[in-house]
């Protein structure tokens, strides 16, 4: 399991600054590969699955464990495609939390 993944997700308070620069990237090079840090405001990913249900099982998951840790993610579903934003709304910008979720995400049963 990664350093990140081991983590909590912790609620940052207003005024905390989004993450920028060197810190992001450090944070950025620890999650998979398929992760893009966008205009360094949010992070995201897309999935690709065989079906439907797949990517709909694959949702679900993803639904529970943001319930778990108090973070939840914009997710896009469509046939065979699952894609996630992931950013802190509260700061309208990147938190650590944002990437000990997406590391999370990395550890789920992914697509085949």
């Amino acid at each position: 399991m990664s350093e990140l993944a081991s983590k909590q997700c912790i609620p940052c308070t207003i005024g905390t600054p989004p993450l920028r620069g060197e810190e992001l990237k450090e944070f950025h090079r620890q999650l998979d590969i398929g992760w893009q840090v966008v205009d360094e405001h949010h992070i995201q990913r897309e999935f690709n699955f065989k079906n439907f249900r797949q990517a709909l099982d694959f949702t679900n998951q993803i639904g529970e464990l943001a319930e778990a840790q108090g973070h939840h993610p914009d997710i896009y579903l469509s046939w065979g495609k699952v894609r996630l934003v992931v950013y802190t709304h509260k700061i309208d910008g990147l938190s650590e939390s944002d990437f000990v979720f997406a590391a999370k995400v990395d550890l789920m049963n992914k697509p085949v």
